[in-house]
């Protein structure tokens, strides 16, 4: 079967006009690094425009992170700070609305959320989730509709979950480049 590149797709013209989403990751206490690499994968994929990394989340270059990244380490911008709350503080003072992705009963519904662009969503902790201290940071908490047995999605695919979603929303704002 021949296939075609994406942006040859008719599809693919409705994205034209998104030269970067303006939407960043902030990864904090990520524990495994193939999950790391997922999201680099995740963020070239949709066009971020950075990855923060902070607490113990492992960073580049490490083996893990390559192996499910495939390079996109090295065409996403990211940096690493050991302090999310100065992250979060920084994004805030540069007009970034705040959300953290939690299974909270308050959270808003990912397909009801309104986002501001640009926007910072934060992960946590694969076991623990987001930091009290940080998910307090938080402008908004979002939650993705789960309706099966379990209550949580593993991290990385909720980061591709929620990094499409914002996509749509945000190409839907912005024309295609014709």
């Amino acid at each position: 079967m021949d296939r075609l590149p994406f942006h040859a797709t008719d599809a693919a013209r409705a994205y034209d006009g998104i030269r970067s989403l303006p939407v960043a990751v902030l990864l904090d206490n990520v524990r495994s690094l193939y999950n790391v690499g997922a999201f680099f994968r995740t963020a070239d994929a949709v066009r971020l425009e950075k990855i923060y990394l902070s607490g113990i989340t492992g960073r580049p270059p490490k083996r893990a992170i390559t192996k499910t990244a495939l390079g996109a380490e090295e065409t996403v911008a990211w940096e690493h700070s050991w302090e999310a709350a100065s992250l979060v503080r920084g994004l805030r003072a540069r007009g970034y609305e705040i959300a953290a992705v939690e299974t909270t009963l308050h959270a808003v519904n990912l397909f009801e959320w309104a986002p501001r662009f640009p926007v910072c969503v934060v992960f946590g902790h694969e076991v623990d989730g987001i930091a009290p201290g940080i998910s307090a940071l938080a402008d908004t908490q979002v939650r993705i509709p789960m309706l099966g047995a379990k209550h949580s999605l593993n991290v990385a695919t909720a980061g591709g979950v929620v990094l499409y979603e914002l996509l749509r929303k945000y190409s839907a704002l912005v024309p295609a480049v014709r």
